[in-house]
């Protein structure tokens, strides 16, 4: 794979099902537009792929319970409220789409009522005189730097990739498709986010996910409340252990959501469970603790005896069952039915038929149909991407020094070599590789450089015990451990061990300048990307800052800074490369500022790579250009200083 192979990335989002319609929006990378282009496609059962809907952005389609109606989203050109995503309804037996909403921030996934005529969304609302809107009294909306001042009492005011959050609360609407309004107003008020609509089975109420006590003070847990359809106050329905997400309402009113369990701000690396209450009741943890966590890629599903959902598990990402009466089941107990040695990323249920999107090492992503017991692989998205030339992943294991079992993968360039390395680390840390394509190692191996993925301690999917063991111990046992696999790497023959380079982003990068600073000798150069690299500065400028620097480093000072990769600066003596986007407010950009500042104080060969107008997740949705011209970059940097022969 190829940089500009970028463009060959297929991935379809969650399908729609409903009789022999499937529906799926696929999405691709567009280079010339500088944009990413979807549309609806309609999977026929024998294959087909044909367009449904020919947008420049649609996305989410919903079926309407009666089999009547499409509703997805919709976004087009570059500027004003249509160029945000807006709702439209369309029959499914084809014809013009209609537009339903005008938000001035667009809106998020349509949610059908059970009468098929009402849907529920989420928006954000926008305080009058900014993101494009007048002040109160004037007609003409001020440029963003002219909007008025912010007053901040909170810690909570922003989050990366979204921006402010306290003068745009997402709020709770319902509309009639029949009769929309040209004004919806919404359902919900205040600050408080609100997310996750569901539905209750009468159409009475939408249940939604809320921060605690609606938000009247910082807090990292949430809970389920019940908001009237036709208006008033919301009810709170289930008070959990710590969060929510993804609420279903079962037949016989249980409602169903994933959640953490947790005290305080204790967050970091709990794997997330099924949970089960009745309205008003006392919550009840369906799976295990330390074996099972759950992927929310969408709501859990009655089926049968028990309830889908996806479970991460070593690297995979598996749809599974889970027992309706379970009491804290583990993983074993629970019935696999698809994503072995894959990765599970949505599905949707109708009747006895599963639809999933599911990807594998060689694929971002295909349609597959579970029915009777048979999988059926309807679609073959990737192929293009394959034709460019995919390189298979080769499952490692190894023994850390202290006995602990490492696993990750390794990729292969085409030739005997002996091939130069690149241990490539990922982010999270609470976070996995999985069994699917990776574009990073893909375009690496192509460029012939063996690129060695671990999930070293503190990744997830292998229990909350492994991703909880580097709490208030970051740079120990998880650089241990992928040393450990680096090591089993480099016994190979066609590998040069005398050849290694590192690299990552965000936790990634932490690592990355840790091991340059502290085993500097085993590697030719480093790059290091969107990085945490001094705590103190961290947890005050932040998104998280304020909770994440305590849970994984604790608030001493003098602890904060033996754990900061600044401090050792002064021992990285290897080519560093500090790459940053300018809107990264998860990693700000002063943790790459002083880093790059004291490399060059110290006379280590250093570059600053940054890009404008990017955040946090520029390698996996910035702008398509971007992400080309980082490519580029990182190939230039490798090629310099670790050559391919």
């Amino acid at each position: 794979m190829r940089p500009v192979d970028l463009e060959l990335l297929a991935v379809p989002g969650r399908p729609a099902a409903a009789g022999d319609l499937i529906l799926v929006a696929l999405s691709r990378p567009d280079l010339a537009g500088n944009s990413y282009r979807s549309s609806l496609r309609r999977i026929g059962p024998d294959g087909a792929d044909t367009p449904w809907t020919h947008g420049e952005r649609d996305s989410a389609p919903a079926v309407s319970p009666d089999g009547r109606w499409v509703a997805f989203l919709r976004g087009t050109g570059k500027s004003g409220p249509l160029s945000r995503p807006q709702l439209h309804v369309m029959p499914v037996s084809g014809g013009e789409a209609r537009r339903v909403t005008e938000l001035p921030l667009g809106v998020d996934a349509p949610v059908w009522a059970p009468d098929s005529r009402r849907i529920a969304f989420t928006a954000r609302v926008p305080e009058p005189g900014r993101y494009g809107t007048p002040p109160p009294g004037e007609d003409d909306a001020p440029e963003a730097a002219e909007e008025a001042p912010r007053r901040i009492t909170r810690y909570d005011y922003r989050v990366d990739d979204v921006g402010f959050l306290r003068d745009r609360p997402k709020r709770l609407f319902v509309v009639d498709t029949a009769e929309p309004a040209t004004d919806p107003a919404p359902l919900t008020e205040g600050e408080a986010d609100v997310s996750d609509p569901a539905w209750t089975p009468g159409g009475e109420s939408v249940l939604v996910v809320a921060p605690r006590d609606w938000d009247r003070t910082e807090t990292l847990h949430t809970d389920l409340y019940a908001v009237p359809a036709g208006g008033g106050a919301p009810v709170l329905a289930v008070r959990t252990r710590g969060t929510a997400s993804h609420p279903a309402v079962a037949a016989d009113g249980t409602i169903l959501y994933y959640g953490l369990e947790f005290e305080g701000l204790s967050e970091v690396a709990r794997n997330t469970g099924l949970w089960a209450a009745a309205p008003g009741g006392e919550p009840r943890r369906l799976t295990d603790t330390e074996t099972v966590d759950c992927a929310p890629v969408g709501e859990p599903v009655p089926y049968e005896d028990g309830v889908l959902v996806v479970v991460r598990n070593r690297g995979a990402a598996e749809l599974r069952s889970v027992p309706r009466e379970g009491d804290r089941v583990e993983l074993s107990g629970l019935k696999l039915f698809a994503g072995e040695r894959a990765a599970v990323r949505s599905f949707a249920v109708d009747g006895d038929t599963i639809v999933l999107v599911q990807a594998g090492p060689a694929d971002a992503g295909e349609v597959v149909v579970l029915s009777g017991g048979e999988a059926s692989r309807l679609t073959d998205f990737s192929a293009p991407l394959r034709d460019s030339g995919i390189r298979s992943a080769e499952e490692l294991t190894a023994t850390a020094p202290d006995g602990y079992p490492v696993h990750g993968w390794l990729v292969l360039p085409e030739g005997e070599g002996p091939h130069p390395v690149l241990l490539v680390i990922h982010g999270g840390p609470f976070a996995p590789y999985e069994w699917s394509l990776f574009d990073e190692a893909q375009v690496y191996a192509s460029a012939g450089y063996a690129v060695v993925l671990a999930n070293p301690r503190g990744s997830a999917s292998y229990g909350e015990r492994h991703g909880r063991a580097v709490v208030g111990a970051l740079g120990t046992v998880d650089a241990d451990d992928l040393l450990a696999l680096l090591d089993a790497v480099l016994e190979r023959s066609d590998v040069d061990s005398g050849r290694v380079g590192v690299m990552g982003g965000s936790y990634g990068g932490f690592m990355t300048g840790w091991l340059a600073s502290h085993h500097g000798e085993r590697f030719r150069a480093a790059w290091s990307e969107r990085a945490v690299n001094a705590w103190d500065s961290f947890s005050g400028s932040s998104d998280i800052g304020w909770f994440f620097t305590e849970n994984y480093v604790g608030t001493d000072p003098e602890e904060q800074r033996r754990r900061s990769p600044l401090t050792y600066a002064a021992d990285i003596r290897i080519p560093f490369a500090v790459v940053h986007s300018e809107q990264d407010w998860r990693c700000p950009l002063e943790q790459a500022q002083r880093m790059f500042v004291a490399l060059k104080k110290n006379g280590t060969e250093t570059e600053f790579l940054l890009f404008p107008g990017e955040g946090h997740e520029l390698t996996r949705s910035g702008k398509p250009r971007h992400r080309l011209q980082r490519f580029e970059a990182v190939l230039d940097w490798w090629r310099r200083y670790l050559p391919v022969s």
